[in-house]
């Protein structure tokens, strides 16, 4: 089966399950999505890793890369290959001394590792004409260059009233507290008004 690559596009509050979040994923130079629905946890495990935050200990995802490293196995690539009663199943593609071996996961685990393995993440066509949806440009996730846009509900009003210092501060403590959801929010307000600063 052929297999497409794709890349992360963003993510969103679920507007179909509370507390959950979508996952989109998009074929790369098409406004072809996969939209995945996934848990608050995984989302900011995906989440961290892109905005590269620095959290005090090791999350579950980042032991499970120091884990492999440490004994010298790499995930090769993240493959997305069935889809069944609207739930992705994925699996990892890994090497260890010349021998590929391939282990279940789930999507949302595969791409919060394939985040930090640096490796591709594809999906067979049959996944994606049968589950992804083409989104126009009044509703398309965009991205900005490498950084990829991790939207949140509320960033914008919630610390209107204080200064870059502070915020950056905040940032500090949430990261130290480790209080992810509140350092994505706070991180991403962070960026908005440096972003205008250099316009």
């Amino acid at each position: 089966m052929k297999k497409i690559r794709l890349e992360i596009v963003g993510m969103s509050y679920s507007q179909s399950q509370s507390g959950a979040y979508a996952l989109i994923l998009g074929v790369s130079g098409e406004k072809k999505r996969l939209p995945i629905i996934i848990g608050g946890f995984e989302a900011q495990a995906i989440a961290i890793e892109l905005e590269k935050m620095k959290p005090t200990r090791p999350l579950t995802h980042d032991l499970f890369r120091n884990f492999a490293g440490h004994f010298d196995i790499r995930i090769k690539e993240v493959v997305i290959n069935k889809f069944e009663e609207g739930i992705f199943f994925s699996k990892l593609v890994c090497e260890h001394q010349g021998e590929v071996s391939e282990i279940d996961s789930r999507t949302s685990d595969a791409v919060a590792l394939a985040i930090r393995f640096n490796c591709p993440i594809f999906a067979y066509q049959e996944i994606i004409d049968e589950a992804g949806i083409v989104m126009d440009d009044e509703t398309e996730i965009e991205s900005e260059g490498e950084e990829e846009l991790v939207k949140t509900e509320g960033s914008s009003t919630q610390f209107e009233d204080y200064l870059l210092e502070e915020l950056e501060d905040m940032l500090k403590k949430a990261i130290n507290a480790e209080n992810y959801e509140e350092a994505s929010r706070l991180r991403d307000e962070i960026d908005k008004r440096n972003s205008k600063t250099k316009d």
